[in-house]
């Protein structure tokens, strides 16, 4: 038997990681924050998620859903074992049950990537559709064949590929959602421990898709310097820090990645002191700005220690420069600041560390 937030379940005989706690409670702040009525657990296994929802998030109506018999069985005694008379529980293949219904917001929490289901989900989330991908090595470029087949995108392996990663599966969301004349709001991403996790606002109409769509393109990469650019088109502008050749990454999404309504409204609902809410603080305090350079692999090619990354923030403030640490990394670095200009402080940083 299986206790987790304020729910009790069984999950014998079906699929359940213990590891993606952190995961459901992030899930739970947020649906409490926006209020939902009606919310679908697609890929529900023992059902856990969607119990957690219904019970902690109040949401009016719970869909809990999945094609196993014995999920099913599960799913039937996990509800009643709670008392949930809110929850409803239903076998069936999930692009199936997207074809038959919508639904206000529709969850997806596969064992892999979500690609197989996210065409049918974008047409029945009416208002919200959330992620999660734990293929992490195609979206990030390791399985460079693969994330081209699943997310019709290509990945490349970079510095930032946790970001890469986060950002190629959010463009295949919104390209879906565009199909069916949806736009997309992005409420909050997150990149943790082996997967990739995003909550997004489907706003109707072509105009919006439209308008959704001008915030995707490329990043182009340069693998002498580590700098990149980002452009609306596939083509190699050259380096503009040292002039070379650039590897294209996309399309991907180029937009924001949080909405700061959200993550406060979500922050409400969590202790201060769970490694939950230290995720979302750090998500507030990123800058909205497309990946972000490791402080130590740039160490390292220019052949000195690296210092603190408190004090490479604060130089890069101090030369006029925007720059905040990442939930991505706790080497990453975000900043406006071009390849040769970061550069250049971290070597001044060194010299004058030397002096001392």
């Amino acid at each position: 038997m299986i206790q987790e937030g304020q729910v009790t379940v069984e999950a014998g005989g079906v699929f359940y990681n213990p590891r993606m706690k952190l995961n459901r409670d992030i899930c739970v702040a947020v649906v409490r924050h926006l209020g939902l009525d009606e919310y679908c657990d697609a890929l529900s296994a023992s059902g856990l998620r969607g119990l957690r929802v219904a019970r902690e998030a109040g949401t009016a109506q719970v869909v809990l859903n999945d094609v196993s018999p014995t999920a099913y069985q599960r799913m039937l005694e996990n509800i009643a074992r709670n008392g949930l008379a809110n929850c409803e529980a239903t076998q069936c293949n999930a692009n199936v049950l997207f074809h038959q219904r919508h639904f206000q917001a529709v969850d997806l929490d596969p064992f892999g990537s979500p690609s197989p289901f996210l065409p049918a989900a974008a047409r029945s989330a009416l208002s919200y559709l959330f992620m999660t991908a734990t293929d992490t090595a195609p979206l990030c470029g390791a399985h460079q064949s693969s994330g081209i087949r699943k997310y019709m995108a290509l990945p490349v392996k970079t510095d930032y590929h946790r970001e890469m990663g986060a950002r190629v599966l959010l463009g295949s969301a919104v390209r879906e959602l565009a199909r069916v004349d949806k736009g997309a709001e992005v409420l909050l991403t997150h990149v943790t421990d082996h997967y990739v996790r995003t909550y997004l606002r489907a706003l109707p109409g072509a105009r919006a898709a439209d308008k959704s769509l001008l915030e995707m393109g490329y990043i182009h990469h340069c693998r002498s310097c580590r700098g990149w650019t980002a452009s609306p088109r596939c083509r190699d502008p050259g380096c503009p820090t040292c002039g070379g050749p650039t590897i294209p990454a996309g399309p991907l999404w180029l937009g924001k990645l949080h909405d700061r309504d959200t993550l406060q409204g979500a922050l409400c609902g969590l202790d201060p002191d769970s490694r939950a809410a230290k995720i979302l603080r750090s998500c507030q305090d990123e800058l909205s700005l497309p990946m972000y350079y490791d402080h130590h692999s740039i160490c390292q090619d220019l052949r000195i220690a690296p210092g603190r990354i408190e004090d490479v923030v604060a130089s890069l403030h101090d030369c006029g420069f925007s720059a905040s640490r990442t939930h991505f990394s706790g080497l990453g670095i975000k900043t406006d600041a071009r390849a040769d200009q970061l550069c250049a402080i971290l070597l001044d940083l060194a010299r004058r560390g030397r002096s001392k």
